[in-house]
């Protein structure tokens, strides 16, 4: 609950819209087991439940960090840039599955090609804001913050745009899927190919270094050479995982 309290403080824009994502996964959760509308072969409700959880975390990870920053102007901009490119995606996702239809690499026309290039301009938009964040916790001065966390936070943010834009891998190849076609069988929920590379496996364990890193620096490591012979461990992992995908392997042979 304190938490929770502190979150609400230190941003209560992204907070509220936290909770706005919180509730669109239970509401897509359960379409997901009552609906049978599908999308290659599962349910079509699967993906935007997906992304709305993603969204709490990196909306939430996001208003945590920036309780720290001194830059109010820079916060309330870069706040409602988050707010308006995700309720976007959010809400494009949830009305393409629900007429059981493809949001992304979906070019079947003219306006779903736009559509698609839209979302990837929105995204590439925020995912650079939060590289101009990253740059303002390694020029400011953060005393109050443990360095091991200070370290945690910053190449957390590093390894989330990197991995952030290697969707844009995907967007080229209007697919996620290499040595054999999207829709394929996959890992339960999560959907990763287990015949061939799927390369959504790095997307997602990159960008979650925004949350896995800090959470490191701040309770299991304190020393800032430590924190940061881990990010780039799992910065080598991730790009490991990557590589794996382009050679059409997959994660977890099924």
């Amino acid at each position: 609950m304190d938490f929770i309290n502190e979150l609400s403080q230190r941003n209560q824009a992204l907070f509220v819209f936290g909770l706005l994502c919180l509730l669109g996964s239970v509401a897509t959760g359960i379409l997901s087991l009552t609906t049978n509308t599908e999308v290659w072969g599962i349910n079509a409700y699967i993906k935007p439940f997906k992304f709305f959880i993603s969204s709490v975390a990196f909306s939430w990870s996001m208003a945590w960090y920036l309780g720290y920053l001194d830059h109010p102007k820079t916060n309330m901009i870069y706040t409602w840039v988050v707010i308006a490119v995700l309720t976007f995606e959010l809400g494009y996702i949830t009305y393409k599955a629900s007429i059981g239809e493809l949001s992304h690499f979906n070019v079947s026309t003219p306006q779903n090609a736009f559509m698609f290039q839209l979302m990837g301009i929105a995204i590439s938009i925020m995912t650079l804001f939060t590289l101009y964040i990253g740059v303002l916790f390694f020029t400011g001065t953060y005393a109050s913050l443990p360095p091991s966390y200070l370290w945690g936070i910053r190449l957390g943010i590093i390894c989330f745009v990197i991995f952030a834009f290697e969707g844009g891998l995907m967007g080229a190849r209007l697919s996620h899927t290499v040595g054999g076609p999207d829709g394929e069988t996959g890992l339960k929920l999560l959907n990763w190919s287990v015949k061939y590379g799927d390369l959504r496996v790095a997307h997602f364990l990159g960008m979650h270094a925004l949350q896995l890193l800090p959470l490191i620096g701040f309770y299991l490591i304190s020393s800032s050479k430590q924190i940061i012979l881990v990010s780039i461990l799992y910065t080598i992992i991730c790009t490991a995982v990557l590589i794996q995908a382009l050679l059409k392997l997959p994660l977890i042979k099924g």
